[in-house]
């Protein structure tokens, strides 16, 4: 059974020395605040959270490289790494109404490769906390404005995600390991790390994970653990054969609240680049975070996210199989697929069967093509697409959750929750859909 880069699970695993380093020792000091541990009645504090996007004329952008994994503690070494001042990041976190912590950091060496090593020591049994007063706990410490927004947008995604496993609000979710102080240090950490840094936006590599198990609160759970897997939904990530936790969900929801755009480094020059260590020793596999910061301009986004354009005419496949192929395209992956009437030659009427897809899902995508429609042949070509950022929240109509994405100024209700609160009140789907973002843009 692993043991996790960071707190996240169970047991700590300990911080045994790495022999190849250096110490830069940074020690914080104990902070005497009073702890928010009591029930919060209200609204809870994420709620209408966005983080406004870039509109300057050159953006810095903060790179997170996970090749092997990433965790709270990664993130917020690599960032220090990277030049985010400790003493500053202290003071800060001083703020936070709770006390009984300090920061060490050290710098290490993982398969020869320097990094910093964060330590947040904090007391030894920390209570259990729920969702609603971690977000005070956040709310309530006088930070930028986009520190607050990033910390609540984090810990919203975890709450929603646990929610969603264990089947309850996500207000009331319980955080145990998450809720520990060190989680929520390291989360704050990280956000008030990017703003010293003068980070805009948040892009980071697929995300890579381990095998195995891991004992957290709940028990023995499988590797990816199912928060990170719920966390990730959406997101490109990949396994290891590394028997032990690459990702935590600290790391992934760090991730999941921040990140604009999934991929390779994106276009920008770079000004620095930092790493973060893990506690183990993965061997011949260096156990870091990385992180690369640069800015770009406009004339940099010219170039965009690649995809593959996937095609296939067919003129003898009925319009219920057509629909179904639509619906099975999606659900392996593509970003997109639709149809096009079309003439083929001697005059016969035919669709033209389009999938827009990442690079790596192009030869299932195209299997699927092939085993639900016949053809003879898929083309294919390779284009860049420059999706806007989106940030997904949710409301409440009657009962009823349903999600809405706001992107480029304009909110929009998702087709699947409206239709499924409308059946069930038994309303017209276009009144669901305008209570629905008209609750949105209300709160």
């Amino acid at each position: 059974m692993s043991e996790p880069h960071d707190h996240v699970h169970g047991d700590s695993p300990g911080q045994a020395h790495d022999p190849d380093h250096s110490h830069d020792t940074d020690h914080g000091g104990s902070h005497p605040h009073t702890q928010i541990d009591t029930v919060i009645e209200g609204p809870v504090a994420w709620e209408g959270i966005t983080i406004p996007a870039a509109d300057g004329p050159t953006t810095r952008v903060a790179w997170f490289h996970c090749f092997s994994g990433i965790a709270g503690d990664m993130a917020l070494g690599a960032l220090i790494d990277a030049g985010a001042d400790v003493d500053e990041l202290r003071s800060m976190l001083a703020r936070l109404p709770v006390g009984g912590w300090s920061i060490e950091t050290e710098t290490v060496l993982r398969s020869g490769i320097g990094g910093t090593k964060v330590h947040v020591h904090t007391e030894a049994t920390p209570p259990a906390r729920s969702a609603a007063v971690v977000a005070a706990i956040v709310a309530d410490a006088k930070l930028p404005d986009r520190v607050h927004r990033r910390a609540l947008a984090t810990f919203r995604a975890l709450a929603e995600a646990e929610g969603r496993l264990h089947r309850q609000p996500p207000e009331s979710v319980h955080f145990h390991e998450v809720g520990a102080l060190d989680a929520i240090i390291d989360v704050v950490g990280v956000c008030i790390a990017l703003e010293l840094l003068g980070v805009d936006e948040v892009a980071s590599s697929p995300v890579a994970d381990g095998t195995g198990t891991v004992r957290a609160a709940h028990g023995v759970l499988p590797v990816p653990v199912p928060a990170v897997v719920a966390l990730l939904a959406g997101a490109p990530t990949y396994g290891l054969d590394v028997e032990r936790e690459l990702t935590t969900p600290t790391g992934a929801a760090l991730l999941a609240a921040n990140v604009v755009e999934w991929g390779g480094m994106p276009a920008m020059t770079i000004e620095r680049s930092g790493y973060g260590a893990g506690t183990a020793d993965l061997g011949d596999r260096p156990n870091l975070t990385r992180v690369v910061i640069g800015t770009r301009s406009a004339t940099d986004a010219i170039e965009g996210q690649a995809v593959v354009l996937l095609e296939t005419n067919v003129d003898d496949v009925t319009g219920e199989t057509l629909a179904y192929v639509i619906e099975q395209l999606l659900a392996a992956g593509a970003h997109d697929a639709w149809l096009t009437p079309i003439i083929m030659k001697k005059g016969r009427p035919a669709c033209t069967v389009s999938v827009l897809a990442d690079p790596s899902d192009a030869a299932a995508l195209r299997e699927v093509l092939v085993r639900e429609t016949g053809t003879m042949g898929v083309r294919g070509r390779t284009m860049e697409r420059w999706p806007q950022a989106r940030i997904f929240d949710t409301v409440m109509i009657d009962g009823h959750e349903i999600r809405v994405k706001y992107t480029a100024g304009r909110a929009k209700a998702e087709y699947d929750d409206v239709a499924r609160a409308a059946r069930a009140l038994g309303e017209p789907l276009r009144e669901i859909t305008r209570r629905a973002e008209e609750a949105w843009r209300e709160r």
